[in-house]
């Protein structure tokens, strides 16, 4: 996020620093590097034990905002990845605004980690989880991380970088996260990247992830559909809609592998079919009044029209699957005579992560999908 040149020499009042690590897990003053002698003794939680939680960071009776937060683990497997839930609780609710898995939360979908970097999340080098998301609580917050996986993390290092005693302006809006996966999606029903919403706020962004199913559309591209924002009221038909996936983060004609500061695809694997890619709107505000919900169709393409496209469009046409697009039937044959080409629907396996902002600190959203539904197939 842009930061305004003033804003590094002004002093406010009133606010503090405070780390919480494996250091100073209270992030107490004066609580730092207490083991033995002071010395580096007590960097990590090592090992993080398969079904416990560790409360990363916490804070009550006071106003503040969580600016940054940093996690490396060891090993960095696909189940461990995806396996570790991270839960977010503002201002004492019952239940957290962010319930996410661990990869998936910073960016780095499918339980596979690289590098890169947006305006919100990076990965270096492939080896880290970094967030700069900025979230505010009125009287207290609780970072909480479980291992749901029957594996221990041998190494768990995390750093929460927050300020006290921040004076928030009336209205100000708490950070919220909603993760789903659909495995297969539903012919022509579209994905929901966040379900129907009520509440003012600000739709953040999303990453999102897709294991194309070339078992039964061999190689034939996925990504046609339309990112679909229904606003306020909207019942069928939308007030916002994209023009198709990869042109809704920034690129065309498909997509390979970049990261931007508000747009980019981390990991575009067409051997395997699997591709990682995001949409932040930070410089495009989407806000909502009353309600809010987000879906993308799941719609892909082939071509006949020279060899390496039509050896895809024989491969579906000789698996006897029937292909349309609403009501529309594709002549697939036609097609391949004509050495032309169709659009049409498909289901996929389909993952998601939205970002939010929400005027309260429970979004009343399904719970976070158990272990085997997140992990089965990566």
């Amino acid at each position: 996020m842009e930061i305004q040149p003033s804003s590094l020499f002004e002093m406010p009042e009133g606010i503090q620093t405070r780390w919480a690590s494996a250091e100073n897990p209270e992030a107490a003053p004066g609580g730092a590097c207490r083991s033995n002698d002071g010395r580096k003794r007590s960097c990590n939680v090592a090992p993080f034990k398969a079904g416990a939680s560790i409360t990363i960071a916490q804070a009550s009776e006071t106003s503040g905002t969580v600016r940054r937060i940093w996690v490396t683990i060891d090993p960095r497997s696909p189940k461990r990845v995806r396996g570790l839930r991270l839960d977010m609780y503002w201002d004492g609710a019952s239940t957290p605004a962010v319930s996410a898995p661990l990869g998936d939360f910073f960016c780095q979908g499918l339980g596979r980690m690289v590098a890169f970097e947006n305006a919100l999340f990076s990965s270096p080098e492939g080896r880290s989880f970094n967030c700069f998301v900025p979230m505010p609580f009125l009287s207290g917050m609780k970072i909480v991380v479980t291992n749901e996986t029957d594996e221990d993390v041998t190494q768990f290092f995390y750093e929460v970088d927050f300020t006290i005693g921040d004076s928030h302006k009336p209205g100000t809006l708490y950070f919220h996260t909603h993760w789903r996966r659909e495995n297969p999606t539903m012919i022509r029903r579209d994905f929901e990247i966040l379900p129907q919403l009520s509440g003012r706020g600000r739709f953040l962004g999303v990453n999102l992830g897709v294991i194309a199913n070339t078992s039964v559309y061999s190689k034939s591209w996925w990504g046609e559909g339309e990112v679909k924002i229904f606003l306020d009221g909207d019942t069928d038909h939308p007030t916002l809609c994209g023009t198709g996936t990869e042109d809704y983060i920034g690129t065309g004609w498909g997509q390979g592998q970049y990261s931007n500061a508000y747009q980019g695809c981390p990991l575009a694997d067409g051997e395997r079919s699997q591709y990682c890619f995001y949409r932040l709107h930070l410089p495009d505000p989407v806000y909502f009044q009353s309600d809010i919900s987000v879906t993308i169709q799941q719609i892909g393409c082939f071509g006949a029209w020279d060899k390496d496209s039509a050896s895809i469009a024989y491969e579906m046409l000789e698996s006897g699957i029937k292909l349309s697009l609403g009501d529309d039937p594709v002549d697939i044959a036609g097609l391949i005579e004509a050495k032309s080409g169709a659009i049409f629907e498909r289901h996929d396996d389909w993952s998601s992560c939205a970002y939010f902002y929400l005027d309260q600190p429970e979004n009343g959203l399904p719970p976070l999908a158990p272990l085997p539904e997140r992990i089965a197939g990566l």
